[in-house]
């Protein structure tokens, strides 16, 4: 397996992320901005993003969809619980909710701090309250679904874990930091921070 990335780049780190925590052999590709839009990724991914996952039988984008593969890939690592059982539908339900509910308010927040207060300030709105529902469902559990580690703290993790480099990590509501020091401190996410960024 081969993951495309750009350094900086948040979201392939789920990807390396899944990889080390099953175990799986992958090759790292980093990729710079201009190499991103030349046609030889271009052919990977449309609009020129990473990551980009290549196996055997080809390519996928979106890091939801590739996290969601690895797990069925992998039903020995526990990260996807069997098919339709309600906590697979909830692991699906964390899946689209990260990249959809989560990571736009909070990007908006970190890129606009410094040009639009006024719109900083809505996506921070936004992104406390999305938070807000991460913490209910943890609810004092160690994880989201089935008190186990899933795709979903992958997915869910990941975007939290962006609150470091938007500079409010320490605001957010103790069971959260809580949860970001957990996933944070698993051996698998340990070698990815070194695998992404050495």
């Amino acid at each position: 397996m081969r993951v495309y990335h750009r350094q900086h780049a948040g979201r392939p780190l789920r990807i390396i992320w899944m990889l080390e925590e099953i175990g799986e052999p992958y090759e790292l590709t980093v990729i710079d901005r201009e190499e991103s839009k030349a046609a030889e990724h271009l052919a990977r991914h449309p609009l020129g993003r990473v990551p980009v996952l290549e196996d055997d039988e080809g390519l996928i984008f979106e890091s939801a969809a590739m996290c969601l593969q690895i797990g069925d890939q992998h039903p020995e690592s526990g990260l996807m619980p069997p098919l339709g059982t309600h906590e697979r539908g909830l692991v699906y339900q964390w899946a689209v909710f990260a990249p959809a509910e989560i990571e736009p308010p909070l990007f908006e927040a970190w890129s606009q701090a410094d040009k639009d207060a006024e719109r900083a300030a809505a996506g921070r709105k936004r992104f406390d309250t999305a938070a807000e529902v991460v913490l209910a469902a943890l609810d004092g559990r160690d994880y989201l679904v089935g008190d186990r580690f899933t795709v979903a703290d992958v997915m869910i993790g990941t975007a939290l874990l962006f609150t470091t480099r938007a500079g409010f990590a320490e605001e957010l509501p103790q069971g959260l930091k809580d949860y970001n020091a957990r996933l944070s401190s698993r051996p698998a996410f340990q070698r990815t921070l070194k695998q992404a960024f050495g």
